[in-house]
């Protein structure tokens, strides 16, 4: 995917992206290792990871618990997909139930919430939206 021009006139870019959590410190830290992002900012409800790229990362403390699948999730790149995943495992994350072996390499965090670690590189899809880069 590239970069693109705004050319619709519009002043408005995504400043943070916020994920819910009922234990923010714990979702903060393995997103922190898992990226490299330092947590910077501690304030209410809210833990911040280091802004980079000029997009914030934050982790917000709610009662309710998450419920169904992600509308919206990452996707996190990696020379080898299939290292991280370890490295996902030992942090506290899994790989949820109901992912076929094949296909994009999903994960969850330690809350569930959903990622995909994908390859550096261009990987190819097919018709559906399907790949196999893990071989």
């Amino acid at each position: 995917m590239t970069d693109t021009p705004n050319t619709t006139g519009s002043r408005m870019r995504i400043n943070a992206l916020i994920v819910d959590a009922t234990d923010p410190e714990r979702l903060a830290a393995f997103w922190s290792e898992l990226l490299g992002r330092p947590i910077v900012d501690r304030s209410g409800p809210y833990v911040w990871l280091r802004r980079e790229h000029g997009l914030g990362l934050g982790f917000q403390r709610t009662d309710a618990p998450r419920r169904s699948k992600n509308r919206m999730h990452f996707d996190v790149s990696a020379p080898d997909p299939a290292t991280e995943q370890r490295r996902v495992e030992a942090l506290g994350g899994r790989r949820p139930e109901g992912y076929d072996d094949g296909g994009f390499l999903v994960m969850g965090d330690p809350e569930g919430n959903e990622f995909c670690i994908i390859p550096e590189g261009p990987f190819e899809l097919d018709g559906e939206g399907r790949t196999d880069y893990l071989g």
